[in-house]
């Protein structure tokens, strides 16, 4: 059985293990990379954005190599971990608040403000990211 190990040498939790697959998201996010953006997500996750449905991960792609390189170009996203449940051992959900930083700015946009939920699952001993929704907060 594969033992998932941080950078440190520590032995990472079910927890930590799910929280750092948030943060290679939110670090591409940083990029402004769409190709890495996806990579931690499950070949068919969705995704739920204010007025929009993502129904694979060639649509979340899509998308956000767009707004990458429009309106959110530079841009970097913020979040804040509420609350990680576990369903079983395989299944998690993470309820968070995000916000979108545009380029140049210090501090998130406050109409960006957002509640979020993401639903991981594990393959393999690999978390995956199965679904995504966002709403106005």
């Amino acid at each position: 059985m594969h033992v998932p190990i941080d950078r440190k040498g520590n032995v990472m939790t079910a927890e930590r293990q799910v929280l750092a697959v948030l943060d290679e998201v939110y670090a591409a996010w940083a990029a402004n990379a769409a190709d890495a953006f996806v990579a931690p997500y499950d070949e068919v996750a969705t995704a739920i954005l204010p007025g929009a449905f993502l129904p694979n991960c060639e649509a979340i792609r899509t998308t956000m190599a767009t707004v990458f390189a429009g309106e959110l170009k530079g841009s970097k996203a913020v979040h804040e971990v509420q609350d990680v449940r576990f369903v079983g051992t395989d299944a998690a959900i993470v309820v968070g608040k995000g916000a979108v930083v545009p380029s140049g700015q210090a501090d998130p946009d406050p109409a960006s403000r957002s509640l979020e939920t993401w639903v991981l699952s594990r393959r393999g001993g690999a978390w995956r990211i199965a679904a995504f929704h966002n709403c106005a907060a």
